[in-house]
């Protein structure tokens, strides 16, 4: 029988997430966000934002630890795991999340915090659930007829490993 996960380690891991976060952060490899991806109570993955240091606006910390925890258990679904996020996730790192197929988020500050210090997601949070047309970026349909065929022709693969 799978040992459940008890408030004492999720404080824990908790605190290890804020712990990555300082040491990212004081180390100058981005914001101070630290994740890390828990499977039976064992850490899988761990990540510190590193967007300045990598050039590379996607590499939050949970976007840095879900690549690692997935590289580290060689699949791209983490289903039993749960992430420890330094601040709650912003709307990309949630969407990695979903798509991991992570059970548990579990976070310390919040985005209303992290706001307070100019890492303010909100406008992001308001455009998500707008249709295209009405969103702030630029947004051009071209090519559906074509594109959409591919939806057919990897409906009929046989060969294909479904995500």
């Amino acid at each position: 029988m799978e040992k459940a996960v008890s408030e004492k380690d999720d404080h824990y891991f908790i605190a290890m997430a804020i712990d990555l976060a300082q040491k990212g952060m004081n180390n100058n490899l981005g914001g101070p966000f630290g994740a890390i991806v828990v499977k039976k109570q064992e850490i899988v993955g761990r990540g510190q934002n590193q967007v300045t240091s990598s050039c590379d606006p996607t590499a939050h910390a949970e976007v840095v630890a879900i690549r690692d925890a997935c590289r580290n258990l060689n699949t791209f679904e983490l289903s039993d795991c749960t992430i420890y996020t330094s601040c709650e996730p912003c709307p990309m790192c949630l969407g990695a999340i979903y798509w991991a197929r992570i059970e548990r988020v579990v976070f310390a500050a919040t985005r209303h915090d992290a706001a307070q210090v100019n890492f303010d997601d909100e406008w992001l949070y308001r455009e998500i659930p707008l249709v295209w047309e009405e969103r702030k970026l630029d947004y051009q349909q071209i090519g559906q007829s074509e594109a959409s065929k591919l939806f057919d022709e990897w409906n009929a693969k046989s060969d294909k490993t479904p995500y």
